[in-house]
C-alpha cells in the first residue's frame, strides 16, 4: 500500500492505495470526484484527462502513486466562484456536449491547448490535438466550435484554476 499526498483542485489531500491504483480511480474512489470519467482504461478515448501539473494527462495512464506531490486540476476545480470556466461556457453556449461522456475531457484538453496556444488556436490545431479525444456522438463540429470561442473569448490569458 502507497500513502499518496498530493493537491487537487486547490486541496491538499492523502489517502493509502494499492501500489497498482491509477489516478483516474484514485481521485473517483478515493477522493469522489466522479467528473474525471473513464472510458477505456488504455489511453484511447481521453475522457479520464486532468491536468497535473498545469499539463493535461490521461489519469487512466498514471499511477496515483507517480502523482504523489503533484498539483492535480480536474473537472470539478474549473469553475471559480461559481461562475463557469470560460472553456465550459462556450460548450454550453455552442452545443458542444451531447451525452456528456466525454465532455470532462474535452474540457480539460480544450483548457490546456487554449493555455498554449491562445487566441492564435486555428480549427485545424484544434482538430489535430483532439485526436486522442473521443466523442461517440460525433459531435465533433460544435466542439471545435466551442473551443475557438473560448480561445477568442479568452484572448490567450490563462484562466485556469492552476
Amino acid at each position: 500500500m502507497a500513502k499518496v499526498k498530493m493537491t487537487v483542485n486547490g486541496r491538499q489531500v492523502g489517502a493509502e492505495c494499492e501500489d497498482r491504483t491509477l489516478l483516474v480511480h484514485f481521485l473517483r474512489e478515493n477522493l469522489a470526484l466522479t467528473g474525471t470519467h473513464v472510458g477505456c482504461d488504455t489511453t484511447q478515448c481521453g475522457a479520464c484527462v486532468v491536468h497535473m501539473d498545469g499539463r493535461s494527462v490521461k489519469s487512466c495512464t498514471i499511477l496515483a502513486a507517480q502523482a504523489a506531490g503533484s498539483t492535480i486540476l480536474t473537472i470539478e476545480g474549473l469553475a471559480s466562484g461559481g461562475e463557469m470556466h470560460p472553456v465550459q461556457a462556450a460548450f454550453k453556449a455552442n452545443h458542444g456536449l451531447q451525452c456528456g461522456f466525454c465532455t470532462p475531457g474535452m474540457v480539460m484538453t480544450a483548457v490546456d491547448m487554449i493555455r498554449r496556444h491562445g487566441a492564435n488556436l486555428d480549427e485545424a490545431t484544434v482538430r489535430a490535438e483532439l485526436d486522442g479525444n473521443i466523442c461517440r456522438c460525433t459531435g465533433y463540429h460544435n466542439i471545435v466550435k466551442s473551443i475557438l470561442a473560448a480561445a477568442a473569448e479568452m484572448g490567450g490569458v490563462q484562466q485556469a484554476a492552476e
